[in-house]
């Protein structure tokens, strides 16, 4: 584990093999907690269906990016979306929303991409939406506002939730020891787990509160509310750093809410 830079092609790569070997174990780990068919936004478990933070999404059409198994997608459909799609870097992560899907005979369309190159033609959904899927693993995060800005219609909004970044100063435990700073909040070199050869295996990445208000501006696209979840009374579990104790006193989320105007035009779209 070190602090380095990577790149977009390293973290794409380190990304997709890593989600690939885990993701069985990630859906045993967190199946329940996510649900098959549910939408929640982070450990702390804020639910789409109480926050409302997409908006009406009944007869839009909707992109989930870092779809993993496509809960959240599968929460839109029955919500009345008129087209979802999920996608998703890893295969392995498809494969299990397939799985999902032949038990309680739904469907849901998914695709396999990076987020930093949607696949998709210009102003074609009404909604993006990401729940710690795609932002945090990619190098280029600003391209992936430019993305989204281009794929989405005036009037589209985009909300995401990554770590909150707050949380990059302190050590990722969920203990008393999670909750003194120890790294510069201002350090944006990447998390990287690698081999002994020096090859990336995991990849994430930092950007602090401003740097992701400049990332989205710069795309066209217009902030309309930062939800930072506040930990609940009852709420026990705890998911890798996150946890009641630090919880309690730390944001451990940040949920970006965003809009593309309307009659505007998305920064570097094409």
């Amino acid at each position: 584990m070190t602090r380095r830079a990577a790149g977009p092609g390293e973290s794409a790569r380190a990304n997709r093999h890593w989600w690939d070997a885990a993701a069985a174990s990630y859906q045993d780990e967190h199946g329940a907690f996510l649900g098959d068919e549910d939408f929640v936004w982070g450990p702390e478990g804020l639910r789409e269906a109480d926050a409302g933070l997409l908006g009406p999404v009944a007869g839009r059409s909707v992109l989930e990016i870092g779809s993993g198994a496509a809960q959240c997608a599968r929460w839109l459909v029955a919500a009345g979306a008129a087209w979802v799609v999920a996608m998703d870097v890893s295969f392995a992560q498809l494969e299990a929303s397939r799985r999902i899907d032949a038990r309680r005979g739904s469907h849901v369309p998914v695709v396999q991409a990076d987020a930093q190159r949607l696949p998709f033609a210009a102003a074609s959904f009404d909604i993006a939406c990401s729940a710690y899927g795609g932002v945090p693993f990619v190098a280029d995060s600003a391209g992936v506002m430019r993305e989204v800005a281009r794929v989405l219609r005036p009037g589209g909004r985009w909300v995401f939730s990554v770590t909150h970044p707050v949380r990059w100063a302190f050590p990722d435990d969920p203990g008393p020891a999670g909750l003194t700073a120890r790294d510069s909040y201002f350090d944006r070199r990447p998390y990287v787990e690698q081999d002994a050869s020096g090859t990336a295996t995991y990849v994430e990445h930092h950007r602090t509160l401003g740097d992701r208000v400049r990332e989205l501006t710069a795309a066209g696209l217009r902030l309309v509310d930062l939800v930072e979840p506040e930990w609940p009374d009852g709420h026990d579990r705890a998911w890798g750093g996150w946890s009641p104790l630090r919880g309690r006193l730390l944001p451990g989320t940040a949920v970006f809410v965003c809009e593309l105007p309307s009659g505007g035009t998305a920064g570097g779209a094409s």
